[in-house]
């Protein structure tokens, strides 16, 4: 199966920016982009945890794209998960980002989530920077599913 150099760019990308290589500003809103997180997690019997809100985005510039990390903190634990990738046309739209439950260690209780809209600017096929466009933390409940 052949996958697309700028969907590999792109994903290549998104485990940078999870890493912290690339610094944006918070709390960041430019031209019509918003955010949200919804107060309820949950987390299934094998461990995979799911986060979920709703956003708003314009068309990213003609040599970007977006996409949306989800940062969970919880007893002392922090994952960065990356949602589907967005559909910018200014409609209020639902995200979701799941992380299988192999990887993290989320149980019922309280958590705090942070999710941020992200336009990539590429150069070529190559990532040039990151910016958060819209960003909002909220304290969760995390819920067995």
């Amino acid at each position: 199966m052949r996958i697309p150099a700028r969907r590999m760019a792109l994903a290549a990308f998104s485990a940078l920016a999870a890493t912290a290589l690339f610094g944006a500003p918070a709390g960041a809103t430019v031209f019509n982009q918003g955010i949200s997180v919804h107060h309820d997690a949950y987390v299934s019997a094998d461990g995979t945890v799911t986060l979920f809100g709703s956003y708003h985005c314009e068309q990213a510039s003609p040599t970007g794209a977006m996409q949306i990390k989800a940062t969970v903190e919880h007893e002392g634990g922090r994952l960065s998960v990356g949602a589907e990738q967005p559909v910018c046309d200014g409609k209020e739209r639902r995200w979701v980002a799941t992380a299988p439950g192999r990887w993290v260690n989320v149980r019922p209780g309280h958590a705090v989530v942070t999710a941020e809209l992200q336009e990539i600017r590429l150069s070529g096929l190559m990532p040039k920077s990151v910016a958060t466009v819209a960003e909002a933390t909220a304290d969760v409940e995390v819920r067995k599913h």
